[in-house]
């Protein structure tokens, strides 16, 4: 008899994968985590896919887990029951241990991701990101003018309001001296001055930036530590600081090439399908940069005409988008199976997991090809 393989549980998994995925970078109208399975049991071993067909399903072992990039249950679902086709599915993964994970838009934006998969697979060395999403939350620079004997006590209650963090460090600011002026009207009651009387008065500029979130708190803060009745500031949305996440990819060959041999690289980089590749363009103009997107990626053309690229190599690609896109740009577009696309990102968990775990957890790849389209003709 052979020894049983000891296994680890399934919540440690499922950190590692969310450390690797945050889930918080999946789209709002995505589902991602665990769809069945319990975190405190033991999975013997993994096996990843881009889909969980019943193919692929059959090949998990019992009390195995099936990470699976496309959710099986997204759109309008409101039963499991054996059934319906998921729903058997589902019951047949319960009835034997086996556990089902999802990793989508969350691995499409995460770094490294799918996109950065499918780079690889081309010979691409990423450069940047097609369509960064922020790095850290969004933020306002506040700018307040105050009297200068007030500067510090007003300093002082932006800091304690949450404002003034960057990074590792607090009660940042910056201040710079100048003349505030103003004109009393009937009504006021001004702090410093008279009512009539058109008053100058040595302030500071402080600034200093906030998380949005806290824009009301920092308000309030202000307002009460500040000396006038009707303080001068300003509320400056920040623009988001674009870091390593987000979707697409965006990079270069090792040596430019006529789209038609680039063409047929992509070709030979990814699985064989019924769709196979197809491009529009130059066949003989040279490609050097080149943007990706695993999966759908007709919705970044735009991104991709700004991103100063030679082709664009995506899923999905429509008629018109497609049309409009090459009317008006000279980007080269290369259309691939959706499934293809994405079927290099299997490749990259598997490592993930197998650099976290060694050999105390086997893991291993699907080669199913669960492409939906199956049947092709050359005539």
């Amino acid at each position: 008899m052979s020894a049983r393989v000891a296994g680890v549980r399934l919540a440690d998994v499922i950190a590692v994968l969310d450390a690797a995925y945050p889930p918080g970078l999946a789209q709002d109208w995505d589902s991602v985590g665990l769809v069945c399975g319990d975190p405190d049991e033991v999975v013997e071993s993994v096996t990843v896919a881009v889909d969980a067909t019943a193919a692929v399903v059959s090949e998990v072992p019992e009390r195995g887990l099936l990470l699976a990039h496309h959710p099986l249950l997204l759109r309008g679902v409101d039963t499991v029951a054996a059934s319906t086709a998921k729903g058997a599915l589902l019951h047949q993964m319960i009835r034997t241990g086996r556990s089902l994970f999802t990793a989508h838009t969350n691995a499409d934006s995460a770094s490294p991701g799918v996109s950065d998969a499918l780079a690889e697979a081309l010979g691409l060395q990423v450069q940047s990101v097609l369509e960064p999403v922020a790095a850290g939350p969004n933020l306002d620079k506040w700018v307040v003018f105050v009297p200068a004997a007030d500067a510090a006590a007003v300093r002082d209650a932006l800091f304690a309001a949450g404002a003034g963090r960057i990074g590792d460090y607090s009660h940042c600011s910056w201040s710079v001296a100048g003349t505030g002026q103003f004109l009393p009207h009937d009504g006021a009651t001004p702090a410093i001055g008279e009512v009539g009387t058109v008053e100058q008065v040595a302030e500071d500029r402080v600034e200093v930036i906030a998380p949005s979130r806290l824009r009301a708190a920092v308000l309030a803060a202000m307002r009460a530590a500040h000396p006038y009745e009707e303080p001068a500031f300003d509320i400056i949305a920040l623009a988001p600081i674009p870091g390593d996440l987000g979707l697409g990819r965006v990079g270069a060959l090792a040596s430019p090439e006529p789209l038609s041999a680039f063409v047929s690289r992509v070709c030979a980089a990814l699985p064989a399908t019924s769709w196979g590749v197809r491009a529009s363009g130059d066949s003989e103009a040279m490609v050097s940069r080149v943007a990706v997107c695993g999966g759908a990626g007709d919705s970044l053309l735009r991104a991709v005409d700004a991103a100063g690229v030679d082709a664009y190599v995506t899923a999905d690609l429509r008629h018109h988008p497609a049309d409009e896109h090459r009317r008006a740009s000279q980007v080269a577009l290369v259309d691939v199976a959706h499934w293809a696309s994405e079927f290099p990102w299997c490749a990259q968990a598997a490592g993930v997991l197998r650099e976290h775990f060694g050999d105390t957890l086997p893991v291993r790849v699907s080669a199913v090809r669960t492409d939906p389209w199956n049947v092709e003709s050359r005539a």
